[in-house]
């Protein structure tokens, strides 16, 4: 039986956080699931920097279709987390199910990875507290109000959690997260 992690997300998600994460698990032999609000074809968005602008850009990205929705999602069939970035988690971190989701993987120590604005959603959960995180930098004070101490790195290790600032970081912030994989939830 093949191991698999969970990839949660939402309308507005950076297409990138989470093409890039899905594609490079399924390659290290996992199963990903896509878990949403509502099982439905996702529309993801492309953030890019421009020169000049004080913030990102945002464009429409790709389409699709979410696995399941989150009230379908029983945690304990999963052996990581992975929290995408972009606008989702300004509203996903708000979802019941989606906090009682990220509740477990931090209760069972169980390998999470998460990018960008993904933090919102682990504040929300109450489960930052007492941890370093890096975030997408505008996010340094919601990282610090959840008790947690920002820090500004491409891949950024606390335990078995990995985070990181956004897509420019993917290939440390991948490479911390499959060594932790590797050793504490191998893909079978």
């Amino acid at each position: 039986m093949t191991s698999k992690i969970l990839l949660v997300t939402g309308d507005a998600a950076e297409s990138l956080e989470v093409f890039y994460p899905y594609q490079r698990l399924r390659e290290e032999g996992y199963q990903v699931d896509i878990a949403a609000p509502t099982k439905k074809r996702l529309q993801f968005v492309v953030h890019d920097f421009v020169d000049g602008y004080d913030t990102y850009t945002e464009k429409p990205g790709y389409t699709w279709p979410a696995d399941l929705a989150f009230a379908d999602v029983d945690p304990a069939d999963y052996v990581a987390l992975v929290i995408p970035g972009g606008r989702a988690p300004e509203y996903l971190r708000n979802n019941a199910d989606l906090q009682r989701i990220v509740q477990h993987f931090f209760a069972g120590d169980k390998p999470v990875a998460q990018i960008c604005h993904g933090p919102l959603i682990t504040a929300a959960a109450g489960v930052l507290s007492g941890r370093r995180s890096s975030a997408y930098p505008a996010l340094e004070p919601d990282v610090q109000a959840a008790g947690a101490e920002f820090v500004d790195g491409e891949a950024v290790v606390d335990g078995v959690v990995v985070s990181a600032r956004a897509w420019p970081d993917h290939p440390a912030w991948l490479r911390a997260f499959i060594e932790i994989l590797r050793t504490k939830a191998p893909a079978s």
